[in-house]
């Protein structure tokens, strides 16, 4: 077993300077929340977001940030505008949101989608950082070399997926060996019980609608295709250096068991709560402590039912896509995230049919070689080669997503 964090001190922390990569998005906004229940304690270095620059500034203005960064240079302008007289800096593009990150922080949230938030992520955890990460690619992307350097930088990566988070505050660091299996739950998403033909015409707004988590379009798309649980099982493995045949996942619709660890003499440890993402936020945010938070009340009387059921494969096949992938090696994992993303926004667009993702994914994991990826170039150049033959593949599904006119 791989130490993938620090060790926690023996007490909880005081003052924690925090910087919030993507805090307009869903998880970004709930840190933003959790921040300024308590601003003394939790004082802002940095906010950065893609292009929603309104809610930028009046985040930065609330939380009184050092920094305001807009990632869509075509937003600085207004940015500008928005905090003038504030005395808060702005700045705008790519590597103004890693340079951003690589400020001095104690603790960064890294909530950016996809692959854009991975060198963002990189220049945290070279500092040293405390790196809550709510963003799968990192691990999926780039596993081996991000962990390789958290590593070698005495960094400290908190996963942020309540799914992530439930293994981590149950995992036994001390006697790794002591533990037989992970147990990722999932809630089987909009689609659990459709079958193949309903999916063939689903639209973008039955896929979003998730039953039971508040998240991103990208995130609940691939909450419907059950690939977030694959990018989770790839995740897990390289976070808790667990083999991917110990990795199993559950449906479980509820939501309320987030995951389990089972250990070798049977015991099966498991976190429970309401799906509220503030809870495993906050959990990062004050670790080793714990912090009080808004989030509902966990009523076992009232839930009353707690049923699993195995995920199935013909329906859902990429859990499949996603193990062999991992069984694969090399450059495998990211090719396959690049094909999704790229997949997942052209049926958000509307040009292609919700099963066509999984085709195009399928299609661009098989077609590319799987090539050790020794430096983040090597990842880059796998994620653009992949992207493009992801992109080449979207015509031939068709112009518009069936179901959608």
């Amino acid at each position: 077993m791989v130490v993938t964090t620090n060790s926690a001190p023996a007490s909880g922390v005081g003052r924690r300077r925090v910087t919030i990569l993507g805090s307009t998005g869903s998880v970004g906004a709930q840190t933003v929340d959790l921040v300024a229940r308590d601003p003394e304690r939790f004082p802002v270095e940095a906010l950065t977001a893609n292009r929603n620059v309104a809610l930028l500034a009046d985040q930065a203005k609330r939380l009184n940030a050092r920094l305001a960064v807009v990632a869509d240079p075509a937003g600085y302008a207004e940015l500008t505008e928005r905090l003038a007289g504030t005395g808060i800096e702005a700045a705008a593009g790519p590597q103004a949101v890693v340079d951003a990150a690589a400020r001095p922080a104690d603790w960064v949230m890294a909530a950016i989608v996809g692959f854009a938030g991975l060198e963002p992520t990189l220049a945290a955890i070279r500092r040293g950082a405390i790196v809550a990460f709510a963003n799968k690619e990192v691990l999926v992307c780039a596993g081996a070399f991000m962990m390789e350097e958290v590593r070698a930088h005495g960094a400290t990566l908190l996963p942020v997926d309540s799914e992530h988070s439930a293994i981590y505050q149950v995992f036994d660091f001390a006697r790794p060996e002591s533990v037989a299996k992970l147990i990722l739950t999932a809630s089987g998403g909009p689609f659990r019980s459709k079958d193949r033909a309903f999916m063939a015409t689903a639209t973008r707004e039955q896929a979003v609608a998730h039953p039971t988590w508040d998240m991103g379009a990208k995130i609940s798309v691939d909450s419907a295709t059950l690939m977030n649980k694959g990018l989770e099982l790839i995740e897990a493995h390289f976070l808790f250096d667990v083999p991917e045949e110990r990795i199993d996942v559950l449906v479980h619709p509820q939501s309320v068991i987030h995951s389990l660890v089972e250990y070798v003499d049977g015991s099966v440890l498991a976190q429970l709560g309401t799906p509220d993402m503030r809870t495993p936020i906050a959990y990062a945010l004050g670790w080793p402590a714990r912090l009080a938070t808004p989030a509902e009340r966990l009523d076992l009387t009232k839930t009353a039912t707690l049923t699993f059921e195995p995920p199935d494969p013909d329906r859902f096949p990429a859990l499949r896509l996603t193990r062999a992938a991992l069984q694969s090696g090399g450059g495998a994992p990211t090719i396959l995230s690049a094909a999704n993303e790229v997949a997942v926004q052209a049926f958000l667009d509307r040009k292609i049919g919700f099963l066509d993702i999984e085709r195009i994914v399928e299609g661009t994991l098989t077609a590319l070689p799987h090539r050790p990826l020794r430096d983040l170039d090597a990842v880059r150049e796998a994620d653009a080669e992949a992207r493009r033959d992801a992109a080449a593949r979207v015509p031939a599904c068709g112009a518009m997503a069936v179901g959608s006119r």
